[in-house]
């Protein structure tokens, strides 16, 4: 197993995700096409609350456990990293199974709570089923984290970056494949159709199990998984205090988005339901806010999710050896790729979210369901930057205030949810917009609260990435410029899906280039990433016929 430094492992463990997200986004053309507006909003209730307890049961697990391994392994404690690996597999058997249990018996009671009055949809009977589904993945997935957490913590990306390759392929095999033949092969109805498309989740944890821990077998001395060590004064009740005390805020930050989509596909239901709106457009946008635009979202925030694999255990090292210097330097990296990279995707995919909508999810509905992509996209960009600055908190052991900082958030998004959606509606707007607004100021709220504990407590500063906040406005501006002429004069014939794909493949490639060109020209991407390893990136992508002049 080879081992990854903090700009390779990020770049290892963002490109798996990009491709587990793009791949994600890709498979709901086809199934959405198969179950329609009802059996898709069926499968975001299922889904959100698959995703929420997952995140209660295991999401704080790969970081935490990354973060303890990596800290013992610094201090040279090999028995230690031994057992805390063998303790976290024994807390995550017993916390996976009472969430099974949880989830399975209350499924009527959650389905109530999300439907509430809502009537001519779907029924408290069908949303319990596929609720029940899905909840046997509960089971599996868990104990990847674990795993995962092991081999992050040796700074060992690829293959637990592979394994969420091999989990989306699999799952999204068997959620094709199963919901097709269960509708037109042995014409079961939508709601069994559903059920066996979320229990994809379980045929894809369980695939990447099996791969993951045939790889860790197979590196046992590598790992010192077998090796003979050295007792620790440590004692297995401090390292399940010390797994529980970094488990749990990770627990709240990931859950963050969970509960994010949960609270608004709840709020907004409930509340459109009370403004007079038919079952048809309320499932329809509540399933398009909370699931279906956070799909296509998914891409941008996997930027978040793979700078936090590598930023973590290594921002741990330099906390551990107290090199704050170190520690900045990598937050700023952090925040500076989030901004470069993910404003102009989120601008991007904004201007031309009618035809990226018709793309994935057809042309009925169209207009409805490019409004609410355009303005949901935005939501990733300060999820992006919740998701690091919590997560650097984490590392830098302030558990306090990420309790106060992610709460906060939260609070304020439920607060505001119905307040902003009233306000809109009666101002002639869509009511959903003013969900998305409340998820935006929580969002922010966390972000700029971490960012200033982090100041406050250890003085670090972000002078570097206002700048470079700076430096991106003249190329962004550039390339709104340049896809608005564009949108003028590439055709488009909206009901034909290969001229939207065309149109929007010319668009976005052009607009990349013009963007990266005035970036690179002003120093920006060699400044992030260095002009070694940026020239490293180029030579791959260009099969080495092109490199950087020296």
């Amino acid at each position: 197993m080879r081992k990854s430094g903090f700009l390779e492992g990020t770049i290892i463990a963002t490109a798996a995700i990009v491709i587990t997200k793009i791949l994600g986004m890709l498979y709901v053309i086809p199934f959405y096409a198969m179950v329609g507006v009802q059996g898709s909003a069926l499968y975001a209730y299922a889904y959100n609350i698959y995703i929420m307890f997952l995140d209660i049961s295991s999401a704080g697990l790969p970081i935490a456990i990354s973060k303890i391994i990596k800290e013992y392994n610094t201090l040279g404690m090999m028995d230690a990293k031994q057992r805390a690996y063998k303790l976290g597999k024994r807390v995550i058997s017993f916390v996976s199974v009472a969430a099974f249990i949880i989830l399975f018996i209350f499924a009527e009671n959650i389905a109530s709570l999300i439907l509430g009055d809502l009537q001519g949809g779907n029924t408290i009977i069908d949303v319990a089923f596929v609720i029940r589904c899905v909840s046997f993945a509960i089971l599996v997935v868990p104990f990847l984290s674990v795993s995962k957490g092991y081999l992050q913590g040796h700074n060992i990306i690829n293959v637990s970056s592979m394994s969420q390759v091999i989990e989306q392929v699999v799952r999204i095999s068997v959620i094709l494949g199963g919901s097709f033949l269960a509708l037109n092969v042995f014409h079961l109805s939508l709601t069994t159709s559903v059920g066996i498309a979320v229990f994809g989740a379980f045929a894809g944890g369980l695939a990447a199990v099996l791969y993951i821990y045939k790889h860790m077998k197979n590196n046992k001395k590598e790992l010192s998984l077998d090796a003979e060590v050295k007792k620790d004064k440590v004692t297995n009740k401090e390292i399940i205090k010390k797994i529980a005390t970094y488990a749990i805020p990770f627990i709240i930050i990931d859950l963050g988005v969970s509960v994010y989509s949960f609270v608004d596909m709840v709020l907004i239901s409930r509340t459109m339901t009370s403004l007079g709106f038919d079952a048809y457009t309320t499932e329809f946008i509540t399933s398009s806010v909370s699931t279906w635009s956070s799909k296509i979202s998914m891409v941008v925030i996997s930027i978040a999710m793979g700078l936090t694999v590598s930023l973590i255990p290594n921002i741990v090292e330099a906390f551990t050896l107290k090199k704050w210097d170190l520690v900045q330097s990598r937050l700023n990296k952090a925040l500076q790729i989030i901004l470069v990279v993910s404003i102009p995707m989120v601008i991007g995919i904004s201007m031309l979210s009618k035809t990226i909508w018709s793309i994935f999810y057809g042309t009925d509905n169209i207009e409805l369901g490019g409004l609410v992509l355009g303005f949901y996209i935005f939501i990733s960009l300060f999820s992006n930057l919740s998701m690091v600055t919590s997560s650097t908190l984490q590392s830098l052991n302030k558990f306090k205030m990420v309790y106060i900082t992610s709460l906060s958030g939260y609070l304020l998004n439920a607060i505001l949810d119905v307040p902003f959606m009233l306000i809109m509606y009666h101002l002639g707007f869509e009511p959903f917009i003013g969900a998305v607004f409340a998820s935006i100021v929580g969002y922010a709220f966390s972000a700029f609260s971490a960012l200033f504990v982090m100041k406050k407590d250890h003085r670090l500063k972000y002078k570097e990435t206002w700048k470079m906040l700076g430096k991106i406005i003249l190329p962004t501006v550039v390339m709104i410029i340049v896809v608005l002429i564009l949108k003028l004069i590439v055709p488009l014939n909206i009901l034909s899906k290969s001229s939207s794909i065309t149109y929007v493949a010319i668009i976005s490639i052009v607009g990349a280039i013009v963007y990266l060109t005035i970036a690179y020209k002003q120093g920006i991407l060699t400044e992030i990433f260095g002009k070694e390893y940026l020239d490293k990136i180029i030579r791959k992508v260009t099969f080495g016929k092109v490199k950087l002049s020296k």
